[in-house]
């Protein structure tokens, strides 16, 4: 008699967190293609971005707090919520439309994609969270592919007289994205995704919307309709649907291998980026995307072990 036991990652949270961070790979390639293609600022773009990406998050809010099922959040609860949605979609978006400025979306992908490591450790000092033996040598491919394609990326880009600007802001970025990847695989839990995420995206946007009203140029908001298929795309694919699958895909495989397994977006960035913006892809990218891609098929790998 046979008894399989149960692998370590359910293979469906893994396709759908596989699938989400593909789709916010995109985010870079669309973002450089509007600043080339228009004068609109880094605001003004993640203004029309949460505009458009305002109605969906309203309705998922509207049916998950429509349902008899559904749980009340005491006010710790709300304010987790709101905090981790102005840290992970606010902050974080604000800082990595600034970065995007200054260096190509390649490297600003493999920047932002340090925040797994800061994901496990904060799992590690504030839980007690157990790495396990897959996870460290997922993350120690991942991130040797993530450093050798960085300094590779260096060498080319160190030209540029805001390169070391834009590399700090979206380090930044990548800090507080781990905060809400940390905070939000506790909650995820309790209040479940589709509520968590509406509720984290509507905070988002009011941030957004409050800092526009307070620095933003109103001018540019108008001029920008003519390119407002950027910030459709933005909102469509590279914001709800990613949002709304990394939440879901936390929710079966856990906020370390959903960092984990998200490192597939440098990849996927890298490769737009080449052939969408022209960017070189140079022998440490294909090094370090090797690597990537094995740290990530390590962890996603669907193992069933056979009993006799």
């Amino acid at each position: 008699m046979e008894v399989l036991q149960k692998s370590r990652i359910p293979l469906t949270g893994f396709v759908i967190t596989f699938i989400g961070a593909v789709l916010f790979s995109t985010k870079a390639i669309i973002v450089k293609k509007a600043f080339a293609a228009t004068a609109i600022d880094p605001l003004t773009l993640l203004t029309v971005r949460m505009i458009f990406s305002l109605p969906f998050f309203v309705a998922a809010a509207y049916f998950v707090s429509s349902r008899m099922s559904n749980a009340r959040l005491s006010r710790k609860q709300w304010a987790s919520v709101v905090a981790l949605g102005l840290s992970g979609y606010y902050l974080s978006s604000y800082l990595d439309f600034l970065g995007l400025q200054y260096i190509s979306a390649g490297l600003e992908r493999l920047i932002l994609f340090l925040y797994p490591t800061f994901v496990v450790l904060l799992n590690r000092l504030f839980f007690r969270q157990r790495i396990k033996r897959a996870q460290l040598i997922a993350l120690m491919l991942t991130y040797t592919g993530i450093g050798i394609a960085y300094f590779e990326e260096m060498r080319f880009d160190t030209s540029s007289a805001n390169f070391f600007t834009g590399s700090i802001l979206v380090f930044c970025c990548s800090v507080t994205y781990a905060l809400y990847i940390f905070g939000s695989g506790r909650l995820i839990p309790y209040i479940g995704s589709t509520k968590f995420t509406a509720y984290a995206m509507l905070s988002a946007t009011a941030g957004v919307f409050i800092h526009f009203l307070l620095r933003g140029h109103y001018a540019l908001l108008y001029q920008a309709r003519g390119t407002w298929e950027y910030g459709i795309l933005l909102a469509l694919i590279a914001t709800v649907l990613p949002s709304f699958m990394l939440s879901a895909g936390m929710l079966r495989i856990g906020s370390n291998n959903t960092a984990i397994v998200s490192s597939i977006g440098p990849v996927s960035t890298i490769l737009q980026a080449h052939l969408i913006l022209g960017e070189p892809i140079h022998t440490g990218q294909v090094i370090g995307t090797v690597l990537v891609v094995a740290g990530v098929l390590l962890t996603g790998w669907k193992r069933q072990d056979v009993v006799e």
